[in-house]
């Protein structure tokens, strides 16, 4: 119905950026919420930031004035810009849509593979 593809993820020393990308496909009719969770070793998962179609965002006090949330509804693709990244921000980052594909009769929570972030000198 709806795939999602992340990239973006990799290793980086402590104060870099990165910047995560995700790429919904497939029968789309409408997506709403897009976000970002991470999960690390030993940790469960948590929602690092979230946006709805209208723009309006939300993160993990955590992350807050390091991690910037952003989509292009034209591309049906979500964006995380990581700034100031630490050790502690080093899990595996999951993309997830909420979004109907045609021939839904309500919205489903769709899931990306994960990318590896991780932060270390």
């Amino acid at each position: 119905q709806v795939q999602l593809v992340e990239s973006g993820g990799g290793l980086v020393q402590p104060g870099g950026s990165l910047r995560l990308s995700c790429a919904a496909s497939g029968r789309i009719f409408s997506i709403n919420v897009m976000g970002w969770y991470r999960q690390a070793p030993g940790k469960e998962r948590e929602l690092v930031a979230g946006i709805i179609s209208g723009g309006s965002t939300n993160y993990v006090d955590s992350v807050k004035g390091r991690f910037t949330i952003s989509r292009d509804n034209a591309k049906n693709t979500v964006y995380l810009q990581m700034n100031s990244l630490k050790p502690e921000d080093t899990a595996v980052y999951y993309c997830t849509v909420s979004a109907m594909a045609y021939g839904d009769y309500r919205p489903r929570d769709y899931w990306g593979q994960g990318t590896q972030v991780t932060v270390s000198s």
